[in-house]
């Protein structure tokens, strides 16, 4: 059962005023018991000490039996049981019994007490008297000696008559205490919950959304600060509201702004958000809170949403969408598990690429049959001509014409490489391939007086690949390394590192400037213009090498400094069952 703050308070104070209240009932009731008693204690005492003389004459002048009238005179009179004993604990005189039917009293406390010379008290229950009664001795002193006792009682049952009045009175007072400090208690706990339901009722106010209900409160203590608090954080709450609406309201602006479809999907597939542009793309109307495949059918984004999941990685992919293609972006957002798509509409592009791609291998093809020819007539007119200077220029059309072929060539290739057909995959022993495809350059080391190492790491596992296309790429490496080195070594180093193949080629030739390397694979770009036209060089051999290295899913990277050579590290995936 819910108990309210109020009810907690009062409650808590009610059982605090009744504890006191009761201990101070107790406490104030024994004290005043044991004060009246004393009081009692003290007037009998000095009542035995003011008969004390009277009663030693009576026992000195041998008049012991005119003693027991004069007690009981005095007894009828004063209303106080007076007894006097002897030293022997003989009673000898006693105002409300007879003395010879009263028992010898020695052994009384008070008496034995009184016997040694002090001040006797005790209370019990009277056997002669049948009563609950209080006891005081005193000693009859004669001459420094002790001739008898003189004992003084009352009857507890008259004192404590008016101790029952006395505490009914006192227990009056403290009920009448208790109820004023209840009341009390009802005013302050009433003063401390106020202001706390208050501040109850406005925050369950700003929970549903109000946020210019304000908390005013007139004393000075810490419910004041509680409540200034509470006002400083509602109106801080209310601006941040209002900042995160403007903002909701700009990101819903620029998200149904942007021309690129975006879509927010959970681990399961649900559609979280999309903009308009999405929507368009699907080809359906805004149906959020439903799976994606009820709008989007395409096996290829399950792929790529079961690839986000997994991988917990960022990732670019093209996605073909009925006659359209897309540039698909996907992004797990960190400390979620929801993902991220923006469909990039990348028809025209493709469109313009497949026309520069059939236009290049067009050309090539048309290119090659009057190439072919001039080569032809430049031989036959070479070996015809004799003289020297029409010679040189059969040679520099010679050259030409080869340079062109070549490009030609390489462009057919890289068109070829860009079509992503099938690897046609076989196990490759790559040192029995580096040996094989180091005797191309064999005269072309001689002739440069250029020396060879090769360091391929002992019992290498064969890797999957396409041989024609994995010799390709070894050949334009070394050509590249060969053209553009003069002096020093050719180096190539192979060795498995976390399951995969790391081939490296380096040389000590001119070296690429820092700001170029990242241009160092685009096509026709040469760092060394010069050179490249000397040596025959098309631009196209990087480009052909990083081709055929995304195809076999490796990475490609190149470090280099001018006039300190480089290095291209190619690394490949190895089939480590075979090892």
């Amino acid at each position: 059962m819910k108990r309210s703050f109020f009810s907690k308070i009062f409650i808590g104070y009610l059982l605090i005023i009744l504890a006191l209240s009761s201990l101070i009932l107790v406490l104030s009731l024994n004290t005043v018991r044991e004060f009246y008693r004393d009081v009692l204690t003290d007037s009998l005492r000095n009542l035995a000490y003011t008969l004390n003389p009277e009663v030693a004459h009576f026992l000195d002048t041998g008049r012991a039996n005119e003693l027991d009238g004069f007690v009981k005179t005095l007894g009828s009179k004063i209303h106080t049981r007076v007894t006097i004993i002897a030293t022997d604990g003989t009673v000898l005189a006693d105002s409300d019994e007879n003395t010879q039917s009263m028992e010898n009293h020695s052994r009384r406390p008070e008496v034995a007490e009184a016997l040694q010379g002090k001040t006797g008290k005790s209370v019990r229950f009277s056997s002669t008297a049948n009563r609950d009664m209080l006891y005081v001795a005193v000693p009859i002193e004669t001459n420094g000696k002790i001739t008898g006792v003189i004992r003084t009682s009352l009857f507890l049952k008259d004192s404590d008559n008016l101790l029952t009045k006395l505490n009914y009175r006192v227990a009056q007072i403290s009920l009448g205490i208790a109820l004023m400090a209840l009341l009390g208690a009802f005013l302050v706990a009433n003063s401390i919950v106020r202001p706390i339901k208050n501040l109850t009722s406005a925050a369950r106010k700003v929970a549903s959304g109000d946020f210019n209900v304000r908390i005013f409160l007139k004393n000075k203590d810490e419910l004041r600060e509680l409540a200034d608090s509470f006002n400083r954080m509602n109106e801080e709450m209310q601006r941040m509201f209002s900042e995160l609406g403007q903002q909701k309201e700009e990101l819903n602006s620029i998200i149904h702004s942007l021309q690129e479809g975006l879509l927010v999907v959970d681990k399961q597939g649900r559609i979280i958000r999309a903009n308009e542009s999405f929507w368009r793309i699907a080809g359906s109307q805004p149906v959020e809170g439903k799976f994606y495949w009820q709008t989007m059918r395409n096996p290829q984004l399950a792929e790529l949403l079961k690839k986000a999941g997994t991988e917990k990685r960022n990732f670019v992919e093209e996605l073909p969408l009925g006659e359209r293609v897309f540039m698909c972006s996907v992004t797990p957002l960190e400390g979620r598990e929801d993902i991220v798509f923006i469909f990039h509409d990348i028809t025209e592009i493709k469109n313009i690429e497949r026309i520069k791609k059939d236009f290049v291998v067009n050309v090539s093809h048309e290119l090659r049959t009057p190439l072919t020819a001039i080569k032809g007539y430049a031989e036959t007119l070479r070996e015809e001509v004799a003289a020297a200077p029409s010679k040189k220029y059969v040679e520099i059309i010679q050259r030409n014409t080869d340079r062109l072929i070549n490009i030609v060539n390489d462009l057919l290739l890289l068109s070829s490489l860009e079509e992503k057909g099938a690897l046609e995959l076989e196990d490759i022993d790559l040192r029995g391939l580096l040996e094989n495809v180091i005797r191309i350059f064999d005269q072309r080391l001689k002739d440069k007086e250029l020396s060879w190492v090769m360091e391929v790491k002992e019992n290498l596992p064969p890797i999957k690949a396409d041989l024609f296309k994995l010799e390709q790429m070894l050949v334009n490496l070394f050509d590249n390394a060969v053209k553009y080195t003069d002096r020093g070594e050719i180096a190539v180093s192979v060795d498995v590192q976390e399951k995969r193949v790391r081939i490296q080629v380096r040389d000590t030739g001119i070296g690429v400037p820092k700001d170029e390397i990242p241009r160092i694979f685009e096509r026709f770009y040469v760092v060394d213009k010069s050179r490249s036209r000397k040596s025959g060089g098309t631009g196209l051999g990087l480009s052909i090498v990083k081709h055929i290295v995304l195809q076999h899913s490796g990475t490609i990277g190149i470090e280099s400094a001018p006039g300190e050579g480089t290095t291209v590290t190619v690394t490949l995936p190895a089939d480590l069952s075979a090892s």
